[in-house]
């Protein structure tokens, strides 16, 4: 009965531990999706500029070309559209193995 008391803990531990690093991925994605719908935003509004464009380097703001600026918030854009991908990825995993360990821990309590 002690090494199934002891196995049952482990278990718990385990799920306990999936659901923390779950926790931490969804927020990770949660904050790269954000910043993607920034840089969808400004993308757009920088298509749509006729005139000047402007960006901040630091705690200044340059001139900068409409190429440019829209070069670089595609390529910001691509890259935290992979970043969403692979947590999702992550999480869809860490969200099997954690139902999977959860049925077992059921079963041992019944």
């Amino acid at each position: 009965m002690e090494k199934i008391d002891k196995e049952l803990q482990e278990k718990i531990q385990q799920l306990q531990i999936l659901e923390q690093n779950l926790q931490q991925i969804l927020m990770h994605k949660q904050a790269f999706q954000f910043e993607l719908n920034e840089a969808e935003n400004a993308l757009n509004e920088v298509k749509k500029t006729k005139g000047d464009i402007f960006k901040l380097a630091g705690q200044i703001m340059l001139k900068a070309s409409k190429e440019d600026v829209e070069r670089e918030l595609s390529n910001r854009k691509d890259i935290l559209s992979l970043r969403t991908k692979s947590l999702e990825k992550q999480e869809t995993k860490l969200k099997e193995e954690s139902d999977k360990l959860r049925e077992e821990v059921m079963k041992k309590i019944k």
